[in-house]
């Protein structure tokens, strides 16, 4: 469900660790997504970062879930990661799974999500402008990992463009963006990565983000989600700390804040 304008979900949700956390034991896997959709209202397709999307699979998807739920895609790696002359290209054949996603309703949003590596360079804003222009037909949001961007002339272009900033819940360590609430479109969109200060830098995929919010601390985002409501059309918040199935846990306790709180 979702709670206003305001939609809760997690990052991937395709993951076999979840059961008897969050499936039942014996779901398949192909019913993962129409379970997933009966709880929460979105989802942040994670594994499009990985390979490129199908559009037709997409559609398949997109189609076993209820007309009200929202899917944003990640980019491809190979336009925010591995990023080579042929990245124009690569836009293209994720635009087309792009389109397939939108033509079902579904689409929430594109999430660009770029590495700490990506500092603002000379380089780097022309090319980022020439992504954000070759995605232009969609709703956009970018997360920068690195704080470099995160200054006025960077948030006027990005109001410009209509390309919402994502906040980003991560933990306190230098060189990373600040926790601040800055709307630049229509679009909120939050991720919650964890706060696994020792296992930032050193950790893997998984490890990284094993951590479970406590109450007191979703009780604190809860209140920000509601101000983050207040500012924009829509709000996306995106549960990254898949790990040991915490996701969908905090996913939840979160969304049944905002639900008794808003009767």
């Amino acid at each position: 469900m979702h709670i206003g304008n305001v939609h809760i979900g997690t990052c991937g949700f395709s993951y076999e660790e979840w059961k008897t956390v969050f499936y039942p034991a014996d779901l398949p896997s192909n019913e993962m997504l129409r379970y997933y959709s009966l709880v929460f209202s979105f989802v942040e397709l994670d594994n499009t970062w990985y390979r490129m999307p199908n559009p037709n699979q997409l559609q398949r998807l997109a189609l076993i879930t209820p007309s009200d739920f929202r899917i944003s895609l990640k980019v491809h790696r190979s336009l925010t990661h591995e990023i080579d002359e042929s990245w124009q290209t690569k836009a293209d054949e994720f635009s087309l799974a792009v389109s397939a996603l939108s033509s079902t309703g579904r689409l929430g949003c594109v999430l660009v999500q770029l590495p700490y590596r990506f500092s603002y360079t000379i380089e780097n804003r022309k090319y980022l402008a020439n992504l954000l222009a070759a995605l232009s037909n969609f709703p956009l949001v970018v997360e920068f990992r690195n704080a470099t961007w995160y200054q006025d002339r960077v948030f006027e272009t990005l109001r410009k463009l209509k390309v919402g900033l994502v906040t980003v819940d991560r933990p306190d360590l230098p060189g990373l963006p600040p926790e601040s609430v800055i709307i630049t479109s229509d679009i909120c969109y939050y991720r919650l990565h964890g706060r696994n200060t020792d296992l930032w830098w050193s950790g893997n995929a998984k490890s990284r983000y094993e951590y479970c919010y406590s109450e007191q601390e979703l009780k604190d985002r809860a209140r920000l989600i509601r101000a983050m409501a207040k500012q924009s059309k829509t709000v996306f918040v995106a549960f990254n700390n898949h790990s040991s199935g915490y996701a969908p846990k905090n996913a939840a306790y979160i969304q049944s804040i905002l639900a008794e709180q808003q009767l």
